[in-house]
């Protein structure tokens, strides 16, 4: 384990999907620098609770809170309940989101509105519910969790770039509404992530799209961590309604 920072210490982080994936690793780095973490989970209870004793031994404080952020009134209720425990959240990482890969022609309804009402409504939902909160309180970080296939297309996936497109305007948007408050939002996209979410992928497109990365590898979940961690830091105070791709210069 490395050294125990500080850089948090008394902050609170809400990580939503923060039972694996990039999500876990965002909950963790916060956890090594001193926040306590409220890990939001929809299904892996299981998982969501070993994140929470990972923390737990890193020496923070976390609790795990089952909450759909497709719907709002389970968002408020997260909300209550990560205010008892902690009083209150300084840093939401809207980072929840789902595929359902099929071509555009083929895409049922409930593909396309599933996958946009998990990251682009679960956003919305948290930053109504959590952004109210931190506006009373003059301080706060939001940071989205967008992708590269938001800004650059990617196929099979039109309601996953939609959805991840759409972070980015209401990143931007409530950058702005929020920018006299002492509340900042920034995006961060990702581009390929060594996650779940690719872990059956076959080898000749792992080739082709390796191929494509200029750095020639893979991104980490720890990649996007540091990215994130930075944005909910006091040097990137002066920074709001920004994107950051974090893809080993995928999208130059």
């Amino acid at each position: 384990m490395d050294s125990h920072h500080e850089q948090f210490k008394g902050r609170v982080a809400l990580v939503t999907g923060a039972s694996r994936g990039i999500g876990r690793a965002i909950a963790l780095a916060f956890a090594r620098n001193g926040a306590n973490v409220v890990v939001n989970y929809l299904s892996r209870e299981d998982e969501a609770h070993a994140v929470v004793d990972e923390i737990k031994e890193l020496g923070s404080n976390a609790v795990a809170i089952q909450a759909d952020v497709r719907s709002a009134p389970e968002v408020g209720r997260m909300q209550s309940s990560a205010k008892d425990r902690f009083r209150q959240v300084d840093i939401l990482v809207n980072n929840a989101g789902i595929v359902r890969d099929k071509p555009v022609t083929l895409m049922k309804d409930n593909d396309w509105s599933n996958v946009l009402d998990t990251s682009l409504k679960g956003a919305f939902n948290c930053t109504k519910t959590v952004g109210r909160d931190m506006v009373r309180a003059k301080y706060g970080r939001i940071i989205n969790i967008s992708s590269d296939a938001g800004l650059l297309g990617d196929v099979m996936r039109a309601n996953y770039a939609a959805a991840k497109a759409g972070l980015i305007g209401l990143t931007k948007a409530t950058a702005r509404e929020f920018a006299g408050s002492g509340v900042n939002v920034n995006a961060v996209a990702p581009g390929i992530i060594e996650t779940d979410l690719i872990a059956g992928m076959p080898d000749a497109k792992r080739e082709t799209l390796t191929g494509m990365i200029p750095q020639r590898r893979f991104g980490t979940p720890d990649d996007v961590a540091s990215v994130v961690l930075f944005l909910a830091s006091s040097d990137a105070d002066y920074i709001t309604g920004q994107v950051l791709s974090v893809d080993g210069g995928l999208r130059m």
